[in-house]
Parts: C-alpha cells; sequence; structure tokens
C-alpha cells in the first residue's frame, strides 16, 4: 500500500456505510416497483441529491479536472452546457414525466413508458429502446468500473487488474441488495460527500499556492493562454461542448429520479436544490483543475503521477495537501461519485432486462418476489460484462462517458422530451426518433465528421424524425386522452 493506513481505514468505513444503507433498504424492498423505483416515494432532497449524483460520475473528480488542467478554462464550456441542460431538464421535462408516466400504465422504466405512451402492441417500441439502454449504459458502466479501478490504483498502488474488482465489488453488493431505494439513499449520501470534496479542496489548494493572487499570476507564468476561454476552441468545438448539455433529456438514470419523486409539488423545490448542488459541484471541480496548474508548477518534483495521467490532479492533491484521514474522506468523495453512477446505470440496465424482457416477453406471471430476484441476477450479469469491457488499463474516463452519453441524449433525449410536450407524437414517430438517434451518433462518432460531437447531429436528425413521421400518422383517441389527463394533473399540481 502506498498510503498509511487511515486513508484505508476510512475508504473502509466508507463502503460499510453504503452496503449498510443497502440492507436497510432490502427490508423495505416488497416488490419490482420497489426494486426499480423505490415504490415512487422520493421526497424533494433525495430526488434532487440523487438525480445530481446519479449524473455526476467519476468523470465530474477525475475527467474534467484533468481536462482544465491540461487545456486551462476553455475546457470549462462543457461545465456551460451542462448546467443550461440539467435546468432545461428540471424545467420542461421532470413534472411532466412524473405524471406521464403514472398515467400511462404506471410505467416503471423508459421503454415500458414508451410502450405505454404510444400503445405499441407489437413490442417493437420496447425491445430496441431496451436494447440502446443495455449497449450504452453497459459501456457507461465500463467508465464508472474504470474510475473506481484508477482510484484505487492511485490510492493503494494496486495493480489495475486487482483495482479493477476492488472498484466495483461495493457497488454491486449495495445495488444487488437494496436496489432504487439502496441508490437513492447512498447518492443523498455521496452527493454531501462530493459537495463537501469540491468546495474544499480548491480553497486549501489556493492557501498552499499562496492566495489568489500568488496562484494566477503562476498559472499566467505557466501559460497566459489557460485563462483564454477560447484557447484553441473553434465554434464547432464551443457548439460541441456546451452541446453536452443536451444529453440530460435522455439518460435513463437521472429521469428515474423524476419517475421516483413522490409527486409533481417535490420537482419545484428539488430542482432549486439540485441546480445549487451541481453548480458548486461544478465550480468547484474547474477549481480544482485550474489551481492545480499552480500548484504543479509550484512543485514539479510531486507533478509525475499528473504528468502521466492529467486525470490523477484531484488525487494527488488530496493526497499531498491533506492529513491521511481527511485524505480518505476526500477520496471516497471520488468513490462516491463513481458508485453513486455506476449504481444507478446497473439498476436501469437490470430494470431494463426484468421488466422489458422477463416480464413481458418470457415470464407474463412471474412473482414479485421472482422478478426482485431476476433483477438482482441482472445487476451481477451487467457488471460482469462492464468490467470485462474495462478490463484495458489504457481506457480514459470522459472518452467512454461522451459516447454513451451522447448515444441515449440522441436516442431518448428528442422522444422523451417531445412525448411530454406534443400530444400528436406517434408510435412510429418515436420508433423513428430512436433508431435515427442512436444510428447517427455511432455513424457520426466511425467517421468524426466535421470535428462536431455526435450528439448535435444525433438530437438534430431524431427530432426531425419525429416531426416527419409523427405528421404522417395521428394518434389515437386513448393517447390523446391520457396525454390531456396527465398534462392537466401537472398544471394543477406542479
Amino acid at each position: 500500500m502506498s498510503v498509511s493506513n487511515p486513508t484505508l481505514i476510512t475508504f473502509v468505513i466508507y463502503i460499510a456505510a453504503m452496503v449498510l444503507i443497502g440492507l436497510m433498504a432490502y427490508r423495505s424492498t416488497n416488490n419490482l416497483s420497489d426494486y426499480i423505483l423505490g415504490g415512487r416515494s422520493l421526497g424533494s432532497v433525495v430526488t434532487a441529491l440523487s438525480a445530481g449524483a446519479s449524473d455526476m460520475s467519476g468523470w465530474l473528480l477525475m475527467g474534467l479536472p484533468g481536462a482544465i488542467y491540461m487545456s486551462g478554462l476553455s475546457e470549462s464550456w462543457i461545465a456551460i452546457g451542462l448546467i443550461i441542460g440539467a435546468y432545461l431538464n428540471w424545467l420542461f421535462v421532470a413534472g411532466r414525466l412524473r405524471v406521464q408516466t403514472e398515467h400511462n400504465g404506471d410505467a416503471l422504466t423508459l421503454p415500458d413508458y414508451f410502450a405505454s405512451r404510444f400503445e405499441d402492441k407489437s413490442g417493437l417500441l420496447r425491445i430496441i429502446s431496451a436494447v440502446v439502454i443495455l449497449v450504452f449504459f453497459t459501456i457507461y458502466c465500463a467508465s464508472g468500473i474504470v474510475a473506481g479501478a484508477r482510484l484505487f490504483e492511485s490510492t493503494f498502488g494496486m495493480s489495475y487488474e486487482t483495482a479493477l474488482w476492488a472498484g466495483a465489488a461495493a457497488t454491486i453488493a449495495y445495488t444487488f441488495v437494496g436496489g432504487f431505494l439502496a441508490v437513492s439513499w447512498t447518492d443523498t449520501v455521496q452527493a454531501t460527500l462530493m459537495i463537501f470534496a469540491l468546495l474544499l479542496t480548491p480553497i486549501i489548494v489556493l492557501l498552499a499556492t499562496g492566495g489568489i493572487d500568488t496562484t494566477f499570476l503562476a498559472i499566467e507564468a505557466q501559460d497566459p493562454s489557460n485563462f483564454d476561454m477560447l484557447k484553441n476552441t473553434t465554434f464547432i468545438g464551443i457548439i460541441s461542448l456546451m452541446g453536452w448539455g443536451l444529453g440530460y433529456f435522455g439518460q435513463p438514470h437521472i429521469l428515474a429520479r423524476f419517475m421516483a419523486a413522490d409527486s409533481v409539488k417535490s420537482i419545484a423545490n428539488a430542482r432549486r436544490i439540485s441546480m445549487t448542488w451541481m453548480i458548486l459541484c461544478l465550480g468547484g471541480t474547474v477549481a480544482v483543475g485550474f489551481f492545480g496548474i499552480a500548484y504543479f508548477s509550484a512543485n514539479p518534483d510531486l507533478a509525475a503521477p499528473v504528468t502521466e495521467n492529467h486525470e490523477r490532479v484531484f488525487i494527488e492533491l488530496a493526497k499531498i495537501l491533506f492529513n491521511p484521514w481527511v485524505a480518505g474522506v476526500l477520496l471516497s468523495a471520488i468513490l462516491a461519485a463513481v458508485m453513486s453512477t455506476l449504481s444507478c446505470q446497473l439498476l436501469v440496465c437490470s430494470s431494463a432486462l426484468t421488466e422489458d424482457f422477463y416480464k413481458t416477453f418470457l415470464r407474463k406471471s412471474a412473482s414479485q418476489v421472482e422478478l426482485v430476484w431476476v433483477g438482482r441476477a441482472m445487476v451481477l450479469l451487467v457488471a460482469l460484462i462492464a468490467i470485462a469491457l474495462a478490463a484495458n488499463p489504457s481506457n480514459r474516463v470522459l472518452g467512454l462517458v461522451s459516447y454513451a452519453w451522447a448515444g441515449f441524449g440522441a436516442a431518448f433525449g428528442p422522444v422523451v422530451l417531445i412525448s411530454v410536450i406534443w400530444k400528436d407524437m406517434t408510435r412510429n414517430g418515436a420508433l423513428a426518433g430512436i433508431l435515427v438517434g442512436a444510428i447517427t451518433v455511432i455513424v457520426w462518432k466511425h467517421f468524426e465528421l466535421l470535428g462536431l460531437y455526435e450528439i448535435i447531429p444525433g438530437f438534430i436528425f431524431a427530432s426531425l424524425a419525429i416531426y416527419i413521421v409523427s405528421k404522417l400518422g395521428t394518434p389515437t383517441h386513448g393517447m390523446l386522452q391520457r396525454f390531456a389527463a396527465a398534462e392537466a394533473d401537472f398544471r394543477l399540481n406542479k
């Protein structure tokens, strides 16, 4: 082990606490609705922090600070885009999706919602959307496992292979046992830990580098263009970074938090809490990477691990600047970010396999107990596949996340957004949107056309496909009735 025991002890206590929460949630999990959506019982605080923590994975404390450390403030466009996208998602989708899923067969998953909302008797819409979830989320899960492995590798001097299993084990344990409630309750703890780490660390780095003036002079001396928001950027580059915000409309693990809120009335308060948390966390992340430039230029003898892999900047600052006990708490925040997102993703994949394949096509008469245990088995299956994908040590966290984020944003984003605000959307329109969005992302990524982030053409083409194909048909009377009832419910209670 490369660090003293206090850090290890802190990690063990933290992991034990998360597993204990999982065991507590186990006692409140009686049926598939409890396991997948927590019985739609989340209050505004848990909804807000769980949505934030499930969104901000290991890239928040590793990928983004590393990008800022390498390139300066020009990489912060991504944070601006995310804040705008998240706010619009809370404003236009959160409350409406909560009531639409309830009015459309009390849907537990996105494929379930699509099938009910558009009266898809063929099962095609359900199958295709569930396949999209499984493909892109398995890649996303792999990114979380890579981030966890990097943390254990650099903190405890483990080999990458050992760190891979160590980082994944705890998350799998509490997700397997406690399901959605365990994931949401632990997310709340993890979100608190993350904001603590991201507010404290930049302050201590500033103090270590001699205050804000000295720090800024050191950053400028290293490279004056670090302050330039337009450094090495093009119009397409900025649009690509801002385009990350479009992804929010289609992320199943975030949308599940809206679906699980106890009522529409909780959404407005949850939005305020979640956006405050998010802005503070992203500000802290940018500050860690930016101030890290000054610290490591003043201490080049300590910079080797960060030079080798810039995604370690937060880890190294925590280890160098803090007492081992405090460092253990701060490094646990990375584990919290990884675990909170990975657990949500595992659960959404498990939900898709259990609700949208097993229950719908294989065992329509399955008991609730059987479905919960099938859900648990699916958590293990998806986790093992993600671990296999993450086995390559050269993987970079932000690269894996960007592909999966674009896949969901383009395939589901337009479908979810338009389905809750436009009554005339049809089943064929939804099908066209999912297929066009997913295919555009895959093709655009492969050919790297125009240097534009694939989510943007994917989102635009999917939206056009939904509109054009929907105009070629008409929604049924039942679809229009349910939409109108849900919209009236939303307006009455928002």
